[in-house]
């Protein structure tokens, strides 16, 4: 999974997060949807928009990408596929846009046509490697610091994660689909992280519903399919077998061998023999 896929599916669910990342006060997400915009007439999409509910005019659209490879055609993309949206739209809202970095370094040194855009209130550049300098964080942000957590920290500060998100998160805060994309961060950054290992961090009924516990019930379910039909083969070709010893009974015990002769031959059961021997 791409880390933008991670990113934007926090976002869908929890989009106080990209307000907490912007520093602006996580009651603005009430006032947006976060959608993947169309520009029809030019067949490209925007996956990751900001758009005020209610198409309120006083509410600016952010456009947000996540960015963790150098690109140097990057800002030449981004603000082109922002100016061709608003030149389509209807909505005349006025617009923010939002790059998320893991840090300062991948970001591409090719900006002399944009510096004006770049340094003004428009364009806001995170580096998510300035979040481990915050030494109290939202569960929000920490889910977030922890797609660029070193592996060595990552899976300490996940169990600390998800404790805070046992404790502190309602019901209504949607604990369970929080845990559901940190298992799927967790994944993402430790593809080698061992069943037992992840196992350990999520109680039973928590594991119960991570995309982890479907894709290791399904793993389960292809082998215990694949099992079964060894296992039906197998049957099938000792059933064979079994007719072809049983049809030789009659022609053994005509040749004149005894009862036990002819079941020591054909591997069969003296009784099964007798049963043939007296038609039954």
């Amino acid at each position: 999974m791409k880390t933008d896929t991670i990113f934007y599916q926090l976002f869908q669910s929890f989009p106080s997060i990209f307000f907490e990342l912007i520093q602006l006060p996580i009651s603005e997400a009430n006032n947006y949807r976060f959608d993947s915009v169309e520009v029809k007439q030019l067949s490209f999409r925007l996956d990751g928009v900001f758009l005020p509910q209610n198409n309120h005019p006083q509410t600016p659209i952010y456009f947000c990408e996540v960015q963790f490879q150098e690109d140097e055609a990057f800002y030449q993309r981004f603000f082109t596929e922002i100016f061709l949206y608003l030149s389509k739209t209807d909505l005349t809202n006025d617009w923010r846009g939002v790059i998320v970095y893991p840090n300062p370094q991948v970001e591409t040194d090719k900006v002399q046509r944009y510096r004006e855009l770049l340094n003004s209130e428009r364009v806001r550049r995170i580096y998510l490697n300035e979040l481990e300098n915050i030494p109290q964080t939202s569960i929000g942000l920490a889910t977030v610091q922890l797609i660029t957590l070193s592996k060595a920290k990552a899976i300490d500060s996940t169990r600390k994660l998800i404790q805070r998100v046992r404790q502190e998160l309602t019901p209504d805060q949607k604990p369970q689909e929080l845990l559901q994309l940190i298992e799927t961060i967790l994944v993402y950054k430790l593809p080698l992280l061992n069943r037992r290992e992840i196992e350990t961090m999520f109680s039973l009924d928590e594991l119960k519903q991570t995309q982890y516990f479907q894709d290791v019930r399904e793993e389960a379910r292809q082998e215990g399919r694949q099992e079964g039909i060894e296992q039906g083969i197998e049957q099938g070709i000792e059933q064979g077998r079994l007719n072809k010893a049983l049809e030789a009974v009659p022609r053994l015990l005509a040749l004149g061998l005894s009862v036990e002769q002819v079941a020591s031959a054909l591997e069969l059961e003296v009784k099964q023999v007798r049963a043939i021997q007296n038609g039954t």
